[in-house]
């Protein structure tokens, strides 16, 4: 059976006062008219809903007043005094992980579908009662990019992505229809970009700049258009389905004949990359487009024998790129990098046919220019309603819409042609505005009619070295300090520079990396995996907590192990809850068995001997090949090899291969590539015992208590007799009893404050049929979750009522105590993600999404898919076993003034657990180098204050680790230098005098000088 993908743990902290509204930029946008409500998507993985309050159904022809014009040489107008419908919130669903890319209404517009780069595919229905959480209908291998629907009543969607695959998918059944592989196309940027679907065919367009066009029903090609240059952005179909409408990044707008098979107009009203199309008319004669430069502009080719005589006009200018834009009664909506959604209003092009011809007809003299209408005005006046001038859209604002386009001519302007008239009055020929940049064209609209705001998200961070706190950075500006095991912020340094505040609060500590820490969304983000989520600790003395504890000395506290702990600590109330319910009525039913045994039972039934019942089977023959079968109800253990489930012990290492590992220094999580932690790990300490790690052990059975510094010897060869010798001597040492010291050792399991799993050897039993491999697979499933590890603890309780009849059944749930795990007290609004690893389609996938105060309502669910290392911890108070990384030193006297610790071959190179702080080195250099009294004296001075430790001239302090000291004062991935010396506190017996040193260095070189 193949192995479970991996799982990991993601908790996002909340924001504080978190109102309705995006984070970061928005890139889809949707309209349901009927119900005047507005759809977003957004780069911080959030959909929004919003009530518009507008009558959209009501076009221009329906409006009663008409609005006048923004005009070049009238000052700004607020344009917010006059709008009387706001739009309010209505709701929001955290849908993604990752940008939402594109969104699209369906099925009578109940359903909105989006599409994210976390991979997934999701539907919404906002309308539903049980319409809370979005569910995922598919998932591409990368990003998805883009969607499309035949109409807003249509049951099924289109998505294009990265994967070069563009995939339908049924709404209903939340399945995959069909599956086309743009990728057998032999082309290498196949990536889907942009999908248009209507009139019965599929197009799509990407990076190879093809336009491709696809049978939905079938996934087969029917043709392809050649033509652009760049990244195909957007596609319009016709509702015939016989035109295409196609936005490049070449920044063209090419419309394409189905039937024809050819381009048939090339439109350059952009000066940049067109990011966005859309139009609502059936033949696409009215459109909007927008680009990178923040344009939009709005093309209208109604009664015209030639596209190119259609007028376009520059309708309003955006500070950033528009990803989306989008029109709708009498509005247009659009969308940037701004978390902020600003709506504008629509220019009414059919009103002002007549304004817009009169001045073109002044300046055609091309003979490719044909009138709009009938008849072209024969004066030379502005055309008027009511003996009033009527309005009139500025003629800065016109734009070309082809190269071929005769209207505006490029190069030529008068004062008559580029004059701006209002609705109330006629200017004076000294106020006429003339465009010295023909150019740049000059909006309709200089202000949007209204802005939908959005708030402040987070866009960097900054993980300070005590992997406890983060740094971040938000669109505001503003610099905040978080908490990330507590998940609330600490403090805020109002707007400022990251990089200046972060020296300030950085101190030198060097901690293993435990989380994947991101801002993608605009929230706090961290990740926890299982092969590394459990390396880092703090001690315990060194935390600030609120409540007191009494602690045990040096003990740590894993950070993996104590936020997982309060997380889930109302799942953890829930199971427990579930616990008692399920053993009061397992003793219910022993109590009931009970009372319907017979009264003349036997207490016991004598079974035969293994052996006498062989004797007593005549099929059995001494040396038979055939195995022996159970007699009488015995069941002998399996005796064929290969066939048997059992525990593996761990045999020592030999010693050749002792020596060898420990020439080689283990990595710290500091020097290791971010991608491989598997290497880094981490210890904890146990009352009983410390952080120095005994002999060759891997992984210790029963989880070992004591710990020791380990020495190996310098050269690659065989422990002599002699050192066995010294080492037991050593050992008789009462540094030695407690540590457990030893030299040649080479590696520590894992901390003894943490409980680990023994690793398990399986040898699998060969699978006879097809009952016993689902059998078997079931039994998997159940033992890869939560659930498995439930039924793992109610087997125990089976097994204490065979063992123990008639007594209560106690309880195996233990999570851990707040001596191990103080309390904390995460916000009920931080979210907690459950994601599986998923290796066929590149990406991982969303198994579950909750919040801290909701965990135990979906208990059920999480037995599902939380997986069994999970299960353990917040249960039994379990970690997975892992080596414990070291750091390798070297021990010397400080100028030889007090003994040496070396070894009979002079050997002082030592190795410990990375998280090992330096008054445990003077610990261990205090019982080499001076008699440790039977009976300690309680009012003595301890090592660290009469003994110091030096690396690089500087003195240590007793509470920095070997991690940290390597990382901050050595500097190196060497073997760390260290000198020990006394600070004359107290008399060591053996110690010298500087003039001593010196006298018996000189009697030492004058007596190799005489031997020579």
């Amino acid at each position: 059976m193949a192995r479970k993908a991996r799982q990991r743990i993601s908790y996002v902290l909340p924001l504080a006062n978190s109102p309705g509204g995006h984070r970061l930029g928005v890139n889809g946008l949707a309209i349901d008219s009927e119900q005047s409500v507005l759809y977003s998507g957004g780069r911080d993985g959030v959909i929004c809903s919003w009530n518009l309050d507008l009558d959209l159904n009501r076009s221009f022809a329906d409006a009663p007043e008409e609005v006048p014009l923004d005009s070049t040489d009238d000052p700004p107008s607020d344009s917010t005094s006059n709008v009387t419908n706001a739009s309010t919130f209505r709701a929001q669903v955290q849908a993604h992980t990752h940008w939402v890319n594109d969104i699209v209404l369906a099925q009578d517009s109940s359903a909105l579908v989006s599409c994210s780069s976390d991979l997934t595919v999701k539907v919404w229905r906002p309308h539903a009662e049980d319409g809370h959480t979005p569910e995922t209908i598919g998932l591409h291998s990368d990003y998805v990019k883009c969607l499309a629907a035949p109409n807003a009543q249509s049951d099924w969607v289109a998505s294009g992505g990265l994967d070069r695959k563009i995939r339908l998918w049924d709404l209903n059944r939340g399945e995959e229809l069909l599956q086309i592989n743009v990728g057998d196309e032999g082309n290498d940027k196949g990536s889907i970009y942009a999908l248009g679907l209507k009139g019965g065919i599929l197009a799509s367009g990407g990076p190879e700049s093809v336009v491709r066009i696809w049978d939905p029903r079938t996934g087969k090609r029917i043709t392809k258009f050649v033509g652009h240059t760049d990244n195909i952005r957007a596609i319009l179909i016709n509702r015939a389905g016989d035109t295409i409408m196609t936005a490049s990044s070449d920044t063209t707008v090419k419309v394409w004949s189905v039937t024809g098979g050819r381009c048939l107009h090339t439109l350059s009203m952009h000066n940049d990359s067109v990011w966005s199309l859309y139009s609502d008319h059936p033949d696409l004669s009215v459109f909007y487009s927008s680009d990178r430069s923040g344009l939009v502009a709005k093309s209208d080719v109604r009664n015209t024998v030639d596209m190119d005589e259609g007028i376009c006009v520059a309708v309003c200018q955006e500070h950033e790129g528009v990803s989306k834009v989008i029109n709708c009664g009498r509005y247009i909506w659009t969308a940037t990098s701004s978390s902020s959604i600003n709506r504008w209003l629509d220019v009414d092009m059919e009103t002002d046919r007549q304004i817009l011809e009169w001045p073109r007809h002044q300046r055609a003299s091309s003979t490719a220019s044909r009138p709009r209408l009938p008849s072209s005005p024969q004066s030379a006046s502005p055309p008027t309603a009511n003996g009033d001038p009527k309005k009139q859209i500025p003629m800065g604002a016109i734009l070309r819409l082809s190269n071929t386009s005769a209207f505006p001519a490029t190069n030529v302007r008068d004062p008559d042609a580029v004059t701006v008239y209002s609705m109330r009055s006629l200017r004076k020929p000294s106020e006429v505005v003339i465009d010295s940049d023909v150019g740049v064209p000059v909006p309709v609209h200089s202000l949007p009619d209204e802005s939908i705001e959005g708030q402040n998200g987070l866009i960097k961070h900054i993980m300070l070295n005590d992997r406890r706190r983060v740094l971040t950075l938000d669109t505001a500006g503003e610099v905040v300090m978080w908490d990330i095991l507590k998940c609330i912020p600490v403090k805020s340094y109002g707007k400022c520079h990251l990089e200046d505040i972060e020296p300030t609060v950085n101190a030198s500590e060097s901690f293993a990396n435990w989380c994947a820490v991101d801002t993608r969304t605009g929230r706090l983000a961290c990740v926890l995996e299982e092969n590394y989520c459990f390396d880092a600790e703090t001690y315990a003395d060194e935390l600030d907590l609120e409540e007191t504890i009494d602690f045990r000395e040096d003990q740590r506290i894993n950070h993996g192990k104590w936020v997982l702990r309060y997380l889930f600590s109302g799942l953890i109330d829930e199971e427990i809850r579930r616990d008692n319910i399920y053993r009061k009525s397992l003793m219910g039913n022993v109590e009931q068995r009970e009372r319907f045994q017979r009264s003349n039972a036997p207490p016991s039934i004598q079974l035969p001997s293994p052996t006498a019942s062989l004797r007593q089977d005549p099929s059995i023959r001494p040396g038979s090949p055939i195995t022996p079968r159970a007699i009488n109800g015995y069941n002998y253990p399996p005796m064929t090899p290969g066939m048997t489930i059992g525990v593996a012990t761990p045999g020592l290492a030999s010693p050749a291969q002792s020596t060898s590992l420990d020439g080689h220094l283990l990595p710290t999580a500091e020097e290791e590539p971010e991608g491989d932690r598997t290497s880094s790990s981490y210890s904890q300490s146990r009352s009983s015992g410390d952080y120095f790690s005994s002999g060759p052990t891997s992984p210790p059975q029963p989880p070992f208590l004591g710990g020791s510094l380990d020495k190996p010897p310098q050269s690659p060869s065989s422990p002599s007799d002699a050192d066995k010798e010294n080492h037991s001597k050593e050992g008789g040492s009462l540094f030695g009893k407690k540590f457990r010291v030893s030299f040649g050792g080479k590696k520590l399991g894992r901390s003894p404050s943490v409980e680990t799993k023994q690793p398990v050897v399986v040898d699998e039993k060969a699978e006879d049929s097809d009952e016993s491999k689902s059998l078997e697979a079931k039994v998997d499933l159940a033992q890869d979750n939560l659930l498995g590890v439930i039924e793992k603890i109610r087997q125990g309780y089976s097994a204490q009522i065979q063992d123990n009849p008639g007594q209560g059944v106690v309880t195996s749930i233990t999570p851990s105590m707040p001596n191990e795990t103080p309390v904390l007290k995460p916000p009920p609004n931080t979210t907690v993600i459950i994601q599986e690893d998923r290796p066929d389609s590149g990406g991982v996938a969303d198994l579950y999404r909750g919040t801290v105060g909701s965990l135990h309502e979906d208990a059920d669910l999480l037995e599902r898919v939380a997986p069994t290392w999970l299960g353990d911890l917040l249960l039994l108070s379990q970690v997975p076993f892992k080596e414990t990384a070291k750091v390798s030193f070297v021990l010397q006297p400080w100028g030889d003034l007090l003994p040496s610790i070396a070894n009979s071959e002079g050997n002082s190179r030592l190795n410990a657990n990375r998280m090992l702080r330096s008054k445990k080195i003077l610990v261990y250099v205090a019982e080499r180098i001076e008699a440790q009294p039977e009976k300690p004296d309680p009012n003595a001075l301890k090592p660290e204050e009469y003994l110091e430790l030096y690396c690089q001239n500087q003195v240590v302090p007793p509470t920095m680790t070997l991690a940290t000291l390597r990382a901050h004062v050595w500097k190196s991935g060497t073997d760390v230098l260290l000198y020990y010396k006394s600070n004359g506190k107290k008399k060591i017996p053996g110690e010298k005098t500087p003039e001593q040193v010196l006298e018996e260095r000189a009697r030492a070189a004058a007596d190799e000088e005489e031997g020579d």
